[in-house]
């Protein structure tokens, strides 16, 4: 019998095309069994009328995932208390039922088969009821989630140490501590074909640009893919240049960061089962800015910050710099300092740029030896490589002294900009290169060349060096340096023209 009523249900559709439950419960049984079929952590609840053998009502939940306790006290046993034997009209029992007799919190109707399921199999329980083409979606989650602890990767001195977990629901509370305002909005999606992963966009209404808003929704729509397991799918595949070393999508696991960024106009997407949340448009200059700027002495933050910068700087040139001057442009040097550097390299076989690439190659692969480690572990592997193949490779005079200073330094002043990992190696093999052909001549040229790249890229329509190439003095507040707070009163550019005064709220 319940072949046959699957076979016939399988046919029956809406006029939207989504399949639609029936008033037969023996028939939305079965066309429920047949979807879930084979996943034994399917429960199936059958309430029966006393005296009689037909099922009145059904329910059916995920074991796992979905809140037993609840279940029990809250559904089952009111069920069986004020539904069985009662003799209660046909047309007011679905109102009685949800009014009534369920106790919990969150209940709604459908009528759509795809929904229902989704429901099942993200921890809800359903109720299927003899004579209704509808169904009861409870809410009965009861998933095992992350403590709220502080980003092991975002660590701070002064500020808050609560940090993004995994648990969609979670973060959202978090954002709305932060945000006590009726404007802060939040929309939801699902993304994956296969995972039906949820997202939530959050922004603040009046302040987010309408425009932005927009565009991050058609993004995200046009997303086609079996699953979404972190953000980071997202950020690839919603990104203005994807094949861009530099990143034009912002992530942080720290609610106050994108609390900070919402209130700049920013739209943040939430990803379950992800503890990174995206904030878009994303700038260059974030990549120096941390949140415990806005929580120190200006003066101090701000000499954080120019460190940040000069550390990219150095990061990338320092080795392209030493290879043209060795190699181009000896003349430049004293003649102590090149005679050093002349009797440093004697008898070393390598010309100066293997060097460099091979020191370089054994920093990251140190570097990243030490990120994938247990940490005690990483740490004395990360000591001691240093120190053994450092001072073993300069004796057997495979690589030169000076080699080894200069990958250090660049190394260390990598560590300021961690965020920019990515970016720092291509942007200093780019240069690198540059320099082995044309010395400083080709260094100059290839940086004037990233910085005209970096002027053309764009993050959701927003310039992404905007506070570098277009100088405005209420945006140069809160660029390399950072003013006191009073005087950064002024949202940036993107944000709503009608509302970029900081102290103007939302507009509902």
């Amino acid at each position: 019998m319940f072949k046959k009523a699957v076979r016939i249900r399988r046919g029956n559709r809406n006029n939207s095309g989504q399949r639609s439950f029936s008033a037969s419960l023996q028939e939305n049984i079965a066309l429920l069994q047949s979807i879930l079929s084979d996943d034994e952590m399917i429960v199936y609840r059958y309430f029966r009328e006393p005296k009689a053998e037909e099922i009145r009502y059904c329910l059916i939940f995920s074991h796992p995932i979905s809140g037993e306790k609840t279940i029990n006290d809250r559904i089952i046993r009111p069920i069986m208390e004020n539904l069985l034997g009662k003799n209660i009209p046909q047309k007011d029992l679905s109102n009685y039922i949800v009014n009534q007799v369920v106790q919990v919190r969150g209940i709604e109707e459908t009528s759509d088969v795809e929904k229902a399921v989704q429901a099942i199999l993200y921890g809800d329980t359903i109720l299927l009821i003899e004579g209704f083409s509808k169904v009861l979606v409870i809410c009965t989650k009861d998933w095992i989630t992350r403590a709220v602890t502080e980003p092991q990767a975002e660590t701070v001195v002064r500020g808050p140490r609560e940090g993004f977990t995994e648990s969609i629901v979670t973060n959202i509370s978090l954002l709305e501590r932060k945000i006590v305002n009726p404007d802060l909005k939040f929309k939801y999606m699902e993304l994956g074909n296969v995972t039906k992963t949820k997202i939530c966009i959050c922004y603040i209404k009046g302040i987010a640009s309408e425009k932005i808003l927009n565009e991050v929704e058609i993004r995200l729509k046009k997303i086609q893919i079996d699953g979404i397991l972190d953000s980071g799918y997202i950020q690839e595949m919603i990104k203005d240049s994807p094949y861009s070393a530099f990143d034009t999508i912002g992530d942080t696991e720290r609610p106050d960061v994108v609390a900070g960024k919402l209130l700049e106009g920013r739209v943040g997407i939430i990803c379950d089962g992800s503890p990174s949340v995206l904030t878009m448009p994303f700038l260059f200059l974030e990549y120096f800015q941390t949140n415990e700027d806005y929580y120190t002495n200006y003066i101090f933050a701000s000499i954080n910050r120019f460190l940040r910068v000069l550390c990219y700087f150095l990061t990338v040139s320092i080795p392209a710099v030493y290879l043209a001057i060795i190699s181009f442009h000896q003349e430049m040097l004293p003649t102590p300092l090149i005679l050093s550097i002349a009797a440093a390299r004697y008898n070393v076989p390598f010309p100066s740029i293997v060097e460099l690439v091979l020191m370089l190659l054994v920093f990251e692969v140190m570097r990243e030896a030490g990120v994938r480690l247990p940490s005690t572990v990483g740490m004395a592997i990360s000591i001691v490589g240093a120190l053994v193949l450092g001072e073993a490779a300069v004796s057997a005079k495979i690589i030169s002294a000076p080699i080894v200073i200069i990958t250090a330094f660049t190394g260390i002043c990598s560590f300021l900009v961690f965020r920019l990992k990515g970016p720092v190696i291509v942007t200093r093999i780019y240069l690198l290169l540059a320099s082995s052909t044309l010395g400083l001549f080709g260094y100059m040229i290839a940086l004037i060349a990233l910085f005209v790249y970096l002027i053309s890229l764009r993050s959701f329509g927003v310039p992404y060096m905007m506070n570098i190439s277009l100088i405005d003095i209420d945006d140069v507040r809160d660029t390399s340096i950072r003013a006191p707070l009073k005087f950064m009163n002024k949202r940036p550019k993107f944000a709503m023209k009608r509302n970029r005064t900081r102290a103007g709220g939302g507009t509902r």
